[in-house]
């Protein structure tokens, strides 16, 4: 008996067209597997109604096809129930496909979709938002807001948001409560990732995974302006988890009290909460049709890469203990004029 797929295309999603996608999954899919139909959304949403639709369709794999926003929309719908989620990367990012280290090729996508691995896996909650790769407040939260409300998507846009409020933006204080207690941090950002990585290759928890129970919770603590590049650059490299700016651990739940109402951000989609915050895991909650080819060796960092982490955490050191001897030399400098000028007078 052939199993059925749905495939929920979004023609607006990262600015890429899917004119050819009909055609290449007319050309790709297993049809002596598969029955297949295509559907395109009209307004935002209705992924997530033509999702909750097939599944109780009895619709076996329903298909993402477009970015993040799109796959958190059809996702949510798919949760606790048998219909596996499976995605082709259209978006501006593609955080969670490349997670799962899927290409960034229609047609290949679908020839692993033809191999119907499935696996049950974990996804997060925020508040009363589901999320599948990462969720946080603060820095990126803020500009995944910024980013919403410019008519132009696409990670150029994404980067000049970056730069363009980077310079203004402030760190804030978090109260976070955990199993183990309570803590206060000052942070730049506060990242909780069930999967490893923004997208784009940025690793915002290079050691994140879908299937270890667990979330990875990353607090980018302030930084110097000089230390601002090194940052993203740590992220490309799969080792901001080494970096002396960042402080991580992994749990299955934390609250989150800030000081006044802000916007967090859910797969990169911004909403305005209010001054607490609740982040849980739900172990095993979707099922998501894997790349049987890959090997988890991809998310991890080479020996290079490793090296060049361990050089710029030295380096930043050397210069920090060189900027606290100058600032001790400054004031032992400053005591002795003061020592002077007193003997003097007297």
């Amino acid at each position: 008996m052939k199993r059925n797929i749905l495939f929920i295309i979004n023609p607006i999603s990262g600015g890429v067209s899917k004119a050819q996608v009909p055609k290449e999954i007319a050309r790709s899919i297993d049809s002596e597997q598969f029955d297949y139909t295509i559907k395109e959304t009209t307004y935002a949403g209705e992924a997530t109604e033509l999702a909750h639709q097939a599944t109780e369709g009895g619709v076996d794999i329903v298909v993402a096809v477009g970015g993040d926003g799109t796959v958190n929309e059809v996702a949510r719908a798919l949760v606790h129930t048998p219909t596996a989620l499976a995605i082709i990367p259209m978006g501006s990012g593609n955080g969670l496909a490349r997670h799962l280290l899927l290409p960034m090729n229609v047609r290949k996508c679908i020839e692993i979709i033809n191999q119907a691995i499935i696996r049950p896996l974990d996804y997060g909650m925020i508040n009363e938002y589901p999320f599948f790769c990462t969720c946080g407040m603060g820095f990126d939260a803020f500009v995944s807001m910024k980013f919403a409300e410019d008519s132009k998507r696409g990670p150029i846009t994404y980067v000049q948001k970056v730069l363009e409020e980077g310079r203004k933006y402030h760190p804030e204080t978090y109260e976070i409560t955990d199993e183990e207690g309570t803590q206060h941090y000052k942070a730049f950002l506060l990242s909780v990732a069930n999967a490893s990585q923004y997208g784009n290759n940025f690793y915002i928890a290079p050691q994140a995974s879908m299937s270890d129970g667990l979330l990875d919770v990353v607090i980018l603590e302030p930084f110097d302006l000089i230390d601002a590049p090194l940052i993203p650059i740590e992220m490309l490299n799969k080792t901001l988890d080494k970096s002396t700016h960042i402080k991580t651990f992994s749990t299955k739940h934390i609250h989150v009290h800030r000081s006044q109402p802000g916007v967090i951000h859910y797969d990169g989609e911004p909403v305005m909460t209010g001054e607490d915050v609740d982040i849980r895991l739900i172990e095993k909650g979707i099922n998501i049709v894997v790349n049987p080819f890959s090997s988890r060796q991809h998310r991890r960092p080479n020996a290079i890469q490793t090296a060049a982490s361990e050089l710029i955490n030295q380096l930043t050191a050397i210069r920090e203990d060189i900027q606290h001897q100058t600032h001790r030399g400054v004031k032992l400098a400053k005591m002795i004029q003061k020592k002077i000028e007193k003997n003097l007078l007297t």
